[in-house]
């Protein structure tokens, strides 16, 4: 396979992706995701980190997993983003009580970010390169 269709095939590729992320919430439910996998980790810090675990630890693992969850299933079925986003949101904030603080304030943050952007969200919204040029020709 010579080096010139290599680079055609991930060409082929990023392209690819970019058509799929721009049909969906990407940064919500990525943020999401990782504020979700980031308050799962530091529950399984050491004792001598862990400030609260609540509720005999099953919200503390529950909320992030959830959490997780949305994210995924905002990236992966984007129709139902509003449900997601809104369920994501209080899950963060409820990972404040049950989870370190929220994972020490980096997941609550990311989940809370990743909701509110994907709850605002547009579907049918152009790209923001066209919008810009648009502006500037006129």
């Amino acid at each position: 396979m010579s080096a010139e269709a290599r680079t055609d095939e991930s060409r082929d590729l990023r392209d690819s992706f970019r058509r799929w992320r721009a049909n969906r919430p990407f940064w919500g439910g990525l943020l999401l995701a990782l504020g979700g996998a980031e308050i799962l980790l530091t529950e399984k810090a050491s004792l001598k980190v862990v400030l609260h675990i609540g509720m005999q630890g099953l919200a503390g693992y529950l909320l992030p997993t959830t959490m997780l969850l949305c994210g995924l299933l905002i990236l992966f079925n984007p129709a139902q983003r509003l449900f997601y986003s809104l369920l994501g949101i209080l899950l963060s904030l409820g990972t404040w009580v049950t989870s370190n603080l929220g994972g020490f304030f980096v997941g609550l943050l990311l989940g809370a970010v990743g909701s509110c952007l994907a709850f605002g969200w547009l579907p049918d919204q152009e790209p923001r390169r066209r919008r810009l040029l648009r502006r500037g020709h006129a």
